[in-house]
């Protein structure tokens, strides 16, 4: 049965968004998921509030060790904090996994504003990781920070995925939460085309994780034997689902409800 995800991130204390919120995503919608942690984090709904470094080495050998043994069938990446983290990460997919499709999330800021990526890394990311993309899911500010264009409208949306497509990746998943309006886009943008996935804003403020929870449903999606837009179109579904049931834990930007595809009506 394939469904098959190596995740390689960061983690999150608070459960909301990271590695936590990509096992529970994978796991809910019926894949297995596998990590590699690149960072661990204290934080809680309102905040990050420190940062602790796992070794470059330690982050090699856990993919090495996963790929080797339990096998890949897509590959998810998340925060990778640094210049010498992106390096190593693209190292060893290169070398161990070649051929297994991978989806980048260009984790930058975290939801409450703090900065997961150093500014000097912006560069590394763009450059060495988002050619492996089979797709990248940046949001609106994501995708300014690695085209630096300014993104105000669908049409922008549009152009910046063409740019991100010019650098090297597959395909291009610009989502709008970012942006102004109730009526929000996500845009996915490929070399045959593209798709608008639609939808009325939520108005909630629990919505950490969001963008670790969509790429990871994407990459489930892709293991799982689904076409690209088949696997952006259920989790588009499945992050709306979750955001719309959202269990309003914490004080700030609370987390989702990844359990709702498993949980007893």
């Amino acid at each position: 049965m394939k469904g098959r995800v190596l995740i390689i991130a960061g983690s999150d204390s608070s459960g909301g968004a990271g590695i936590q919120a990509d096992i529970k995503t994978v796991t809910a919608l019926n894949g297995y998921a596998a990590t590699a942690v690149t960072a661990l984090t204290a934080q809680n709904t309102t905040g990050v509030y420190g940062i602790h470094e796992v070794p470059i080495d330690f982050i090699s050998e856990q993919i090495r060790l996963v790929v080797t043994d339990i096998g890949v069938d897509c590959i998810k990446t998340g925060m990778l904090h640094s210049p010498e983290v992106i390096n190593a990460v693209v190292g060893a997919l290169t070398e161990l996994a070649p051929d297994v499709p991978v989806v980048v999330d260009p984790v930058i800021v975290a939801k409450g504003g703090a900065s997961l990526l150093q500014d000097h890394a912006i560069a590394t990311l763009r450059d060495a990781l988002v050619p492996l993309a089979t797709v990248i899911t940046p949001n609106t500010h994501e995708a300014e920070a690695l085209t630096g264009l300014s993104i105000r409208s669908l049409d922008d949306m549009r152009v910046a995925g063409q740019a991100l497509m010019e650098r090297g990746a597959g395909a291009v998943l610009v989502k709008g939460g970012h942006m102004p309006g109730d009526d929000l886009t996500d845009l996915l943008v490929t070399a045959d085309g593209e798709n608008a996935f639609g939808g009325r804003r939520i108005d909630t403020v629990h919505t950490h994780g969001t963008g670790c929870t969509t790429a990871s449903a994407v990459a489930t999606g892709i293991a799982q034997g689904l076409s690209l837009r088949d696997a952006v179109a259920r989790a588009h579904d499945y992050v709306r689902k979750a955001i719309e049931t959202a269990p309003e834990f914490g004080s700030g930007h609370g987390p989702l409800n990844h359990a709702h595809t498993v949980q007893q009506r």
